[in-house]
């Protein structure tokens, strides 16, 4: 993607990480929601022209999404799309390509969730190279001809119970939807996508007033830094620590607030 569509990407991106940072989403439920949509707009060209035509409003674009989705999928899945077609698209394509992505995204952050994504990673790398290594079985799996279903059941007799639930489902959406890419391809973007959520860390940060952009960057720089892996920034305001800043990256957590010095203080007096 170029200019617009991948400013919205990276839009969408974020407003993904806000709302799947939430363990009160369904992650993996997400992205089967987000999958269906992509179906949808793949399908339908001219609702995709629509949703993605620079001279409607944004709102108006959101509205159409809340009426044609509400009660199809979950409220968190309708707002996330809402959102994405305020964006500005160069291509009515390139939201096609984005929702998809972040319904792989969504599955990948289950697997984060679940400390499987690793295995998920090397499984989708075996995968593709078992692929590469064998004609027979590309040609089942890419042959226009067959039915879907009959994909969908090798592919269980080849995965299930062997590969984790979120590469079983990865994988079949890609042979099942291919959307003009070939098997090799769209295999190893999936490999792509799961190396880079590997190297992403969350960063929980409790601050006494909110942070200015620069702040944030300048702290998320410095949390990248520190961790060596690229960082994600959830920033909460609680008045109550009184300055300073708490940060709580997995079960580490890094305190810099006065209120947590004057509690220190008071221990080490009571003792």
């Amino acid at each position: 993607m170029t200019g617009a569509s991948r400013e919205a990407l990276t839009a969408a991106r974020e407003r993904l990480d806000a709302l799947t940072d939430s363990t009160s989403v369904d992650a993996a439920k997400l992205a089967d929601e987000l999958a269906a949509v992509t179906a949808l707009l793949d399908r339908e060209a001219g609702l995709r022209r629509v949703l993605t035509d620079p001279a409607q409003p944004g709102d108006a674009k959101a509205t159409l999404v809340q009426r044609l989705l509400g009660g199809q999928v979950g409220g968190e899945a309708v707002d996330l799309v809402a959102g994405i077609v305020r964006s500005r698209w160069s291509q009515s394509r390139d939201l096609v390509d984005a929702l998809e992505e972040l319904a792989n995204l969504a599955d990948l952050t289950a697997a984060q969730r679940s400390g499987t994504l690793d295995d998920v990673e090397d499984e989708l790398f075996r995968f593709g190279r078992i692929v590469s290594s064998s004609t027979e079985l590309r040609s089942a799996l890419t042959d226009r001809a067959a039915r879907t279903s009959a994909k969908v059941e090798l592919l269980h007799r080849l995965l299930g119970g062997r590969a984790k639930p979120t590469t079983e489902r990865l994988v079949t959406r890609l042979v099942t939807v291919p959307r003009g890419r070939s098997l090799e391809t769209g295999l190893e973007s999936l490999s792509k996508l799961a190396a880079d959520r590997r190297n992403r860390m969350v960063a929980v940060v409790t601050t006494a007033v909110p942070l200015s952009d620069r702040q944030k960057q300048r702290l998320g720089a410095a949390l990248a830094k520190l961790y060596g892996r690229q960082m994600h920034l959830n920033i909460g305001v609680d008045p109550e620590l009184i300055g300073g800043i708490r940060v709580q990256v997995g079960d580490e957590t890094i305190n810099g607030s006065l209120a947590d010095r004057l509690d220190d203080a008071a221990r080490r007096m009571a003792s």
